[in-house]
């Protein structure tokens, strides 16, 4: 990791400036009868439609893009059941560099081979976090490549925070940001780049029911561990990080509870209004909204749709 603090407002338009030729710019979409049934004017970031399908590339170009090239000369390597897997593949091919990946062996399919397809080398392992950890030590050892963990690096908050400044300035005015909560990565610099570029926003965490650690870590004032995990969002069913989880428990607002079906009926309505097809974990801040609108009523929110990496063949709504 190059960065040793909390990020910046330098660190964040540095990371905007290194990365801007390896991200796409994604767009803000809204709809009129989305704001009607949630009762306030809703502004979607369609990371779903970044390269890689998620917002996971900003940190992952970051994170090569910023190291020296000593580090990185033996190639990159990482654990991740998708979606940050895809960002590290991508960014290792970018920079012609090798890319040794830790996963799962339930992993969705449709990541998997995703990661595949841009040359990245899969390790798999048991579906643990220690089997996760232990495998990814024994492939250091063995290829000595540079290690980029999926949310718990600054590198990698600063290029998410990018995310949030592109978003402040495509809209005007902002009062809410509902962001969605697992490692805290895309949380935490959500709550930097608002912090620094936007402080009349609001930040609200969304999390499911069934992966409610960060709600249970705010409330114990400790970091507390991913239980039972039984949600179709995968890609919230990690712990927060030792890095993320101070600027989180600073900053949000509150974190917002979604239930299962409330997931599901947000992606339908993602789908029906908007016409994008989202991941599970993508739809968590909609189902926030519908929550809390009598809350939120008549204020502009941001929300972003961190993912579109869904296998079509499983999707809930069937």
């Amino acid at each position: 990791m190059y960065l040793q603090d909390i990020p910046s407002i330098q660190d964040i338009i540095s990371a905007e400036t290194r990365i801007r030729s390896h991200v796409h710019r994604t767009p803000v979409f809204s709809s009129t009868k989305l704001n009607e049934i949630a009762g306030c004017r809703m502004f979607f970031k369609t990371e779903n439609l970044q390269r890689g399908g998620s917002f996971k590339i900003r940190g992952a170009m970051n994170s090569v893009t910023i190291a020296s090239k000593s580090w990185i000369k033996d190639g990159v390597t990482t654990h991740s059941s998708g979606n940050h897997a895809q960002a590290i593949a991508i960014a290792a091919k970018t920079m012609k560099i090798p890319a040794y990946i830790v996963m799962p062996h339930n992993s969705p399919k449709v990541k998997v081979n995703a990661v595949r397809s841009y040359g990245a080398k899969i390790i798999f392992c048991e579906p643990t976090q220690e089997a996760r950890e232990a495998t990814l030590e024994q492939v250091q050892k063995e290829t000595k490549a540079y290690f980029i963990p999926p949310y718990d690096s600054y590198d990698v908050i600063a290029g998410q925070a990018t995310m949030m400044k592109e978003l402040i300035e495509d809209t005007d005015h902002l009062e809410v940001m509902i962001a969605p909560i697992g490692g805290g990565g895309l949380a935490s610099g959500t709550l930097l780049a608002t912090d620094y570029f936007a402080k009349n926003i609001v930040v609200y965490g969304a999390e499911p029911k069934e992966a409610d650690d960060a709600y249970r870590s705010l409330l114990s004032g400790e970091i507390e561990a991913v239980n039972n995990v039984n949600t179709i969002a995968d890609g919230l069913r990690t712990s927060l990080g030792k890095l993320t989880f101070p600027i989180i428990k600073d900053k949000v607002k509150e974190i917002i509870l979604v239930s299962e079906q409330d997931i599901i009926e947000s992606m339908k309505l993602i789908y029906q209004y908007l016409k994008l097809v989202v991941e599970p974990s993508a739809a968590v801040p909609l189902a926030a909204v519908l929550n809390k609108k009598g809350q939120l009523k008549d204020k502009k929110v941001g929300l972003v749709l961190c993912g579109g990496n869904v296998d079509l063949e499983k999707l809930p709504f069937h």
